[in-house]
């Protein structure tokens, strides 16, 4: 398998950012269980605005996670560019009969989550200077943090689907899968694990502009009864290196939740469950 995903900055820090930008591109193997042999570099960089340490860092941060990952990088390609980008492509293995995707999740399985949801409205809330960089630290270790064993226990347990939740937010992702696998989702809002602050500082609007063109992509095939609208926003924004939303079998669901919790995933959250298709794809309650 083969994957490839890079951004801007979302952090001040140089090192951290290619932490977090390494970590959100190794994700899509692990989404699919899969584990990261090598990685090649991709970078943008505009070296007569910025000194060269600052492209060393980034590149450190990133070999720092791609080495977590237990894979090797074996090179890369830059270009002169007017903002800073950086990402991995990464290439991966899965066993052919035994790799997960989004498209089999089956009526009856339950929904988990693996890690908190508010990335987005956090960086936002940074950039825009409404919190400290201490206030950020929570967000940057869940993006930094790998989905090496999450991957695994999935695996282990068994399951019918999996998605990493990134730049559609948990919404979007999960309405991939519903889409793929020809089902509805029922997420329960208040279950979903939210990074402290999130909520509050996304009703001071600190949201990225991916939970209106979720919100506006889906339509009516998205409900949220009575859900707190700031909520909804949150549940729809984009995510940067999230975690896994895994549909499991419901008698499989407390040995992957026991498995999660032994790798010392983020979270084992039970957020919801599959339900034969319906009008809507995607429901809150």
């Amino acid at each position: 398998m083969q994957t490839l995903d890079f951004f801007p900055p979302l952090v001040d820090d140089p090192h951290t950012f290619g932490r977090i930008a390494a970590a959100n591109s190794l994700s899509d193997v692990y989404a699919m269980g899969g584990t990261p042999l090598t990685a090649l570099n991709i970078v943008g960089f505009p070296d007569k605005d910025l000194p060269n340490e600052i492209l060393e860092q980034i590149l450190l941060g990133g070999l720092e996670r791609v080495n977590a990952a237990g894979a090797v990088v074996c090179g890369g390609h830059s270009v002169r560019d007017a903002e800073v980008k950086y990402g991995l492509s990464v290439t991966g293995t899965v066993h052919p009969d035994r790799y997960v995707t989004n498209a089999g999740a089956k009526p009856g399985d339950q929904l988990v989550l693996t890690k908190p949801i508010g990335s987005g409205v956090l960086t936002s809330a940074a950039k825009s200077r409404l919190i400290s960089e201490d206030e950020l630290t929570e967000a940057i270790d869940v993006m930094t943090d790998l989905n090496a064993a999450a991957a695994q226990a999935m695996m282990q347990v068994g399951v019918n689907a999996a998605t990493d939740i990134t730049g559609f937010g948990l919404i979007g992702h999960a309405f991939e899968m519903a889409d793929a696998s020809g089902v509805s989702l029922e997420l329960a809002a208040g279950e979903v694990p939210l990074l402290e602050q999130a909520l509050s500082l996304a009703g001071r609007g600190c949201v990225t502009r991916a939970h209106l063109a979720t919100q506006t992509y889906l339509g009516d095939r998205l409900t949220t009864a009575q859900v707190d609208p700031t909520l909804v926003n949150v549940l729809c924004d984009a995510q940067t290196s999230g975690g896994l939303l895994i549909s499991v079998p419901e008698d499989r669901t407390d040995a992957l939740c026991a498995a999660l919790r032994k790798g010392q995933c983020k979270c084992a959250a039970l957020v919801g469950r599959v339900v034969e298709a319906g009008e809507t794809a995607v429901s809150l309650r």
